[in-house]
Order: C-alpha cells, then sequence, then structure tokens
C-alpha cells in the first residue's frame, strides 16, 4: 500500500516511515498533491504551533481535505490530529474542519507541556484499536488539546483534566501522543491504521 506523509518539517517523520514500511508499506513524503492523489491513506504529523503548520500545508490543504471526506483513510498525529478540528486558541487560522470542536491550552495548574507517558482509558471498540488493552501507555509531547463538539472520542487520558487522546468516525482518525514514539502499543495502532487502508 502507498502511505502519504505530509511533510510538515518536524523530526519524528524519519521514525514513522520506518514504522511503516515494516509493516510492509510503500510511503511517499512531501507536500505533493500527486502524491495525495495516489495514496492508499495519509498520515499527517505535526510539532509545533497551528498557524505555521497551517502555512506550510497551505498548498495541500484543500486536496488533503478533499482526501479525507471522500473516504481516503487518515490519521493525524499530535498537532496533524488538533488541524482536523474548526479553530485553535493557539493560532488565528481555520483549521480543517473535519471535525466539529476546538483546541484549548490546558489548564495552568498542571504542568504544562504535557510530556511523557501516559495512559489510554475508557477506551471504546474501533478498529483502530483493536488489541490495545485499557491502561496502556503512550508517550506526549503536547501543550494543547482537542474538544470535540461531536461524538468521536475513542479513548481518553488525564493530565489534570480528561481530554480525548484518540478520536475518530468514517476512517478518519486522531491521536494526540506519537506512536512512533510509543513502543509496541504505537506499533499496534498503525498497524490497525494500515488494516483500516486495506479494508
Amino acid at each position: 500500500m502507498k502511505i502519504f506523509i505530509a511533510d510538515t518539517g518536524v523530526g519524528n517523520i524519519h521514525s514513522l516511515k520506518t514504522a511503516l514500511r515494516k509493516l510492509g508499506n510503500e510511503v511517499l513524503i512531501g507536500l505533493s498533491t500527486n502524491m495525495i492523489e495516489n495514496a492508499d491513506g495519509i498520515i499527517l504529523p505535526g510539532v509545533g504551533n497551528f498557524n505555521s503548520a497551517l502555512k506550510r500545508l497551505k498548498t495541500i490543504k484543500t486536496k488533503l481535505i478533499e482526501s479525507i471526506l471522500s473516504g481516503v483513510p487518515f490519521l493525524g498525529i499530535c498537532l496533524g490530529y488538533q488541524l482536523l478540528f474548526e479553530e485553535s486558541q493557539e493560532g488565528t487560522k481555520k483549521g480543517f474542519g473535519i471535525f466539529k470542536g476546538k483546541v484549548v491550552k490546558f489548564p495552568s495548574s498542571v504542568k504544562i507541556p504535557h510530556i511523557g507517558w501516559n495512559t489510554l482509558e475508557n477506551i471504546k471498540s474501533d478498529p483502530i484499536v483493536e488489541g490495545v488493552n485499557e491502561g496502556s501507555y503512550v508517550y506526549f509531547v503536547h501543550s494543547y488539546y482537542p474538544k470535540p463538539f461531536e461524538p468521536i472520542v475513542i479513548a481518553e487520558t488525564h493530565y489534570g483534566i480528561r481530554f480525548p487522546s484518540i478520536g475518530g468516525k468514517n476512517g478518519i482518525y486522531g491521536v494526540q501522543f506519537h506512536p512512533e514514539r510509543s513502543g509496541k502499543v504505537g506499533a499496534k495502532i498503525l498497524s490497525n491504521f494500515c488494516k483500516v487502508i486495506k479494508g
């Protein structure tokens, strides 16, 4: 299968590419609408600022949204998950608007950013979490989190407040953690996403 990774200019793309190739996929990396058209699945990774990521994705944003809405399986990672929502407190630009909701900052009562291993809780049955147990640890690095206005939550994590660490519907998924840095659990989630692509 061909999986397109949007090149958001962050350092975790190499380890993500390696993980996907181990699963037998061909990986396309870039900012090309042609690559999107030829892809069986799309992954949008991201670390950093909401506005700057949207600026970098400017040339392919419309094509990305078209592909997602047309049913091409999609996985947003960290900031890539947040970009699926309508807006963020972190920036002034509009997100993709695929999911209804907004992205907000953690309360000042907790240490920001949220860095390190934390658990997946209240896991709902979904192909993306098949074989992933309640209480499994995954690796986070973020200061903002999504607040969905629709029922898309698949798993939650507690850090001062509960936030949706995995969200999704209709083959469109987002994870707030970094699966490529989350050991066997992260590898399982990437493998499950590949199964979603295969149908």
